[in-house]
């Protein structure tokens, strides 16, 4: 396991917050919520292993080796300790960089993620994955569309939308189903008990695949969080809800800080 050297942008000052994006995302995911943020914290924003501007190493990649990277950039930058949010799969990579790093830890956002899934619930990723080995990403977009998003914003945003899938089809296609697979096949219910951290969970109210039950057990099975349901929201919450997760994302590092 070889940590790689990766693409990130440094703003603001204060205690450093390490933004930690989804699949298929960017660094760029968190713009928005770092302008909210960096009167207050040091904000690292950064591509993971095989997207955007970071390396591509051969595939596959496994969740030791984005965590071992997102150390290898916290020595990089001299930060003794951080806040860790992820999104989706950055929220699975968060609390599994606080367990290996607890000492360099100083709390956790888990946004919009995962755990205690359901023999159901693990199908139908199964089946997703797939769809995509079978026909490639591109022809399964529409999927992730429905998922990720309200009609609403569907409606009113179309060329966010079309930003958001360019961003997918840019990542190469064997980096996609790699990360992919470690969201769809993590299981953090037997271990988040050993992350002491304070932690702040938080979901949309219709986000299928990390719905509100699974985020529910989440908080039960941490020591020390905050369950946040957003109503009305599906999974791409640094898109379509910053307004509404930024003062919760705030007020909740500021207390830990």
């Amino acid at each position: 396991m070889t940590a790689i050297d990766v693409s990130y942008r440094v703003a603001g000052q204060g205690p450093a917050l390490y933004m930690v994006h989804g699949i298929g995302a960017r660094k760029s995911t968190w713009d928005e919520l770092v302008d909210g943020l960096k009167q207050h914290f040091t904000c690292v924003s950064y591509d993971l292993r095989g997207h955007g501007e970071s390396p591509i190493p051969p595939t596959p990649y496994s969740l030791d080796d984005l965590v071992e990277d997102l150390e290898a950039l916290r020595q990089k930058l001299g930060h003794d300790k951080i806040h860790v949010i992820g999104h989706s799969l950055g929220g699975m990579i968060g609390p599994a960089y606080a367990r290996r790093h607890p000492e360099h830890t100083l709390s956790v956002g888990l946004l919009s993620t995962a755990a205690g899934r359901s023999t159901d619930d693990r199908a139908k990723l199964k089946a997703v994955g797939d769809a995509m080995e079978q026909n490639g990403v591109s022809e399964t977009l529409a999927t992730f569309v429905a998922r990720w998003f309200t009609d609403a914003f569907i409606a009113a945003h179309p060329e966010r939308i079309e930003a958001r899938l360019q961003q997918v089809r840019d990542t190469p296609e064997d980096v996609f189903l790699s990360v992919f697979q470690i969201y769809a096949t993590t299981e953090m219910a037997p271990w988040l008990n050993e992350v002491k951290h304070p932690c702040l969970v938080l979901t949309g109210e219709f986000d299928a695949g990390c719905n509100p039950r699974l985020n529910q057990l989440i908080h039960h099975e941490l020591p020390d969080s905050r369950l946040v349901i957003l109503d009305g929201f599906k999974h791409s919450l640094l898109m379509e809800a910053s307004e509404q997760l930024l003062p919760q994302m705030k007020a909740f590092l500021l207390e830990q800080s």
